[in-house]
């Protein structure tokens, strides 16, 4: 009997570990890195100091909510790299990127202001930084991607791109979408071919999502 309680113990305090992880993933992707420890505490049922015994610090629990995103930031950027189109994997990585982003408030704020003291998503985007660059020149070299694009576009595109995160969540994924191909047709070289449509056309974006309330007949 003594040797079943340190294992229900355990058993316990790994069941309270992944809620508090699954509460800071929802709480902090809806709400962004600004809302309160005590809320994931909330969202857990947890008492608070369960929350701390757990993750010392705020910045800790940043970290581990992100763990799985992280490890996906790094899968785009590795696939990006290893395709052999360059304008293709530089696509594939805009695309990725916006919709990771899309999906957590949080794990944007975490990633483009590289939370205090969290070095790894600063690590994560210096790297992601650097593999763009020397995809870009590729891109560059092949045609396909804008001469004038410089690594810091991509930044700049990252910081408009949080703006998606005002958009209602049902909106979210499908205004991401639409960003990041707008985005895409601006770093083209030249427009893409369109089979059957007169040389120059753009090809199709994908649909707009109604972002405001209709306000009459022809609005």
């Amino acid at each position: 009997m003594t040797g079943r309680l340190p294992h229900l113990a355990r058993s316990d305090a790994r069941d309270n570990r992944a809620r508090i992880l699954e509460a800071a993933r929802a709480v902090f992707g809806e709400e962004g890195l600004g809302a309160p420890v005590r809320a994931v505490a909330r969202r857990a049922g947890v008492g608070a100091a369960t929350l701390y015994r757990h993750f010392p610090t705020k910045r800790d629990l940043v970290t581990a909510a992100f763990a799985d995103q992280r490890r996906a930031c790094r899968t785009v950027v590795r696939d990006a790299l290893a395709d052999a189109d360059p304008w293709h994997g530089f696509r594939d990585l805009v695309e990725r990127i916006c919709e990771l982003h899309a999906h957590s408030r949080g794990f944007a704020d975490a990633f483009m202001t590289a939370y205090p003291g969290t070095m790894d998503f600063a690590a994560d985007r210096e790297r992601a930084l650097r593999a763009v660059a020397g995809l870009a020149r590729r891109a560059q070299e092949a045609g396909r991607l804008r001469p004038g694009f410089v690594v810091d576009d991509l930044v700049l595109m990252l910081m408009a791109h949080r703006g998606v995160q005002d958009v209602p969540v049902a909106a979210r994924q499908a205004a991401s979408r639409r960003f990041a191909a707008y985005v895409i047709e601006a770093f083209r070289a030249v427009p893409e071919p369109v089979p059957g449509a007169v040389p120059g056309a753009h090809a199709a974006l994908p649909p707009a999502p109604r972002l405001r309330s209709p306000e009459g007949p022809g609005t």
